[in-house]
């Protein structure tokens, strides 16, 4: 395999990796619309005048909110994590203020971003708070909210004799232990309706910043997880340009009755909602959140941001008469911590660590980068020096591959002459020539495969590595020389608007020299020789806005790699003696 298969190898895996990303930047949602319908009140509170869920939809989102007159009552929880606040609309957990993180890391030197004075939040302006039950199209509200210590109570009477009571206990490790008690208190059996239990709503993580493609849901069936981003509901495909793309989904539902967890994210914090029985359905829906009148995003005014809200459906049932049925439910409200994400899912058995979205082939070798550069850190060292001892580690276990790989290069460059004659001879069939070729690189003891099969084996760990600086906030804010945040580019100035990161750049420059260094792959033409040299633009493009962890970590693998090129080339059996063993005659 040649240079320029390599390289399209490359691309091509690159583009697998991004073309959810890709797709949703080619196609975004179209505008909100201001469409509104009415949905039915609830079924429970029969001769009561209860608020009422309402719901304005369009084509690709909708808004669900609690019409409600009644005051709300707010209480809050505090420990040494978050600030849990609780509210009465909807008897649940309408907002986390994580205390060890802010909102957004910002590198400049004026203060003009105020995100980095908040605190990190989940649940942000969600329509619904968590644990809030919709029956019917509506919510059972207002709560009646007590504390009692650690633990709140939402309890909410209806007509009709149904009780319904919540209990939330604020734990350690952003850890929440809820019930959600349903009792019959009348003489007469009540039918239950098909309701779900709201598990929250994935908003971006900062109000001055449009991170719709770090957002998601999560749910888990026991087997394995599902990922549900704003991509699926805006549907697009490239057929979307000429009108034959698919329409946008209002509602995503699956599920057997095996839902273990759902959780909704953002890049870096996840609220998950862990039934001790799983449940029936996961159900999720893209609705629109309030933002503050004028905010600019990316040189945008921002209007009617998305969010995904996620719940879990259970089916209808009969509660016979002063009877009641409960549900139990663990809820983690944090950071995408792997180690205490992993600690809680072999504590529950459900593999909670899967939120992290590792990937579902190469997540191995992403867990594996995790521990080890928190592993290396734990010993003393900053997060950037970890990402280059873990680069030269790579190096060194791949070294005896690579020089390999670069010494048949240069014995097929040596050789290329006599390929040449033969492909010549035999110009007239191709499996003669195939034969030949095959048998005289055989005796020579040079393989087609040797100049690629180096990269094929460090893909994974590439792909690995991306995946995992991409969720690990143990970057966040972690700074590296000039870099004060390894999870963002490095931008240091910007020239009329321009960013100026200089990591990619330093990796354009290594790009271009390795390309100067690596042996011309036999057969390859004069305008593909063209062609390679600036295919390190293609790289740095790809690469320019990455996490300047990400790009640290190839730029060392660069320079590396050019120093054992270097290496080699000095060791290695100069082009003009290689002895050739000429094909052997076979007797007739």
């Amino acid at each position: 395999m040649d240079r320029k298969s390599v390289v399209i190898l490359v691309i091509s895996f690159g583009l697998i990796l991004l073309w959810p990303k890709l797709m949703n930047r080619l196609y975004p949602p179209p505008p909100k619309s201001t469409n509104s319908v009415t949905v039915a009140t609830n079924q429970l509170t029969t001769n009561v005048s209860a608020p009422t869920l309402s719901a304005a939809t369009n084509e690709t989102s909708t808004v669900l909110k609690i019409e409600n007159d009644a005051p709300e009552q707010l209480l809050v929880i505090t420990n040494e994590n978050a600030f849990y606040t609780f509210t009465s609309h909807g008897g649940g957990l309408k907002l986390v203020e994580l205390r060890k993180y802010r909102e957004s890391i910002d590198c400049s030197k004026t203060n003009s971003d105020a995100g980095k004075h908040r605190l990190a939040t989940l649940n942000t302006k969600s329509p619904l708070p968590t644990l809030a039950v919709i029956t019917g199209g509506s919510e059972n509200d207002s709560f009646n909210l007590t504390q009692t210590g650690d633990t709140v109570r939402a309890e909410k009477v209806l007509s009709n004799g149904i009780v319904v009571i919540k209990e939330f206990q604020v734990s350690s490790n952003y850890l929440i232990r809820a019930k959600v008690r349903m009792e019959n208190r009348s003489a007469q059996n009540t039918i239950l309706p098909a309701n779900e239990v709201v598990v929250g709503t994935a908003t971006p993580m900062s109000s001055v910043k449009d991170e719709s493609l770090t957002m998601g849901t999560f749910w888990y069936n026991g087997a394995k997880a599902e990922h549900i981003q704003p991509a699926w509901f805006a549907n697009k495909s490239f057929l979307s340009c000429v009108g034959m793309g698919g329409a946008p989904r209002l509602e995503y539902q699956d599920g057997m009755s095996n839902v273990v967890w759902a959780a909704v994210h953002n890049q870096f914090f996840a609220l998950a909602v862990m039934p001790r029985e799983p449940a029936s359905k996961v159900m999720a829906r893209q609705v629109q959140l309030p933002i503050e009148e004028g905010t600019v995003v990316e040189a945008k005014v921002l209007t009617h941001p998305n969010g995904i809200q996620t719940s879990l459906a259970y089916p209808s049932l009969m509660l016979a008469a002063n009877q009641g049925m409960e549900r139990q439910y663990t809820i983690y409200a944090g950071p995408k911590e792997y180690n205490s994400l992993a600690r809680i899912g072999d504590e529950l058995k459900n593999d909670l660590d899967l939120v992290m979205d590792f990937g579902r082939y190469f997540g191995f070798f992403a867990k594996m980068l995790l521990l080890s550069m928190n592993g290396l850190h734990a010993l003393g060292l900053t997060y950037g020096v970890a990402i280059i001892a873990i680069t030269v580690i790579i190096k060194l276990l791949f070294w005896p591959l690579t020089s390999a790989s670069t010494k048949s290069m240069k014995r097929m460059q040596a050789l290329q002459p006599q390929m040449k004659a033969i492909a010549e001879k035999y110009k007239d069939d191709p499996m003669k020539k195939n034969q030949k070729t095959m048998e005289f690189m055989k005796e020579n003891k040079v393989s087609p495969l040797g100049g690629c099969l180096p990269m094929l084996l460090q893909i994974p760990v590439f792909i690995g590595f991306y995946q995992m600086i991409q969720s690990a906030i143990e970057l966040r804010g972690a700074s590296f020389l000039w870099a004060c945040d390894l999870s963002q580019a490095d931008t240091v100035a910007h020239i009329a608007g321009f960013p100026i990161n200089v990591l990619p750049l330093i990796y354009g420059v290594t790009l271009l020299w390795s390309a100067q260094l690596t042996p011309v792959s036999p057969g390859i033409d004069p305008a593909q020789q063209k062609m390679m040299k600036y295919m390190p633009v293609m790289f740095l493009l790809f690469l320019y806005k990455m996490a300047a962890g990400l790009t640290l970590y190839w730029t060392v693998q660069n320079l590396l790699t050019i120093a054992q090129m270097k290496l080699t080339s000095t060791k290695a059996e100069p082009v003009g003696t290689v002895t050739v063993i000429p094909p052997k005659k076979r007797r007739q």
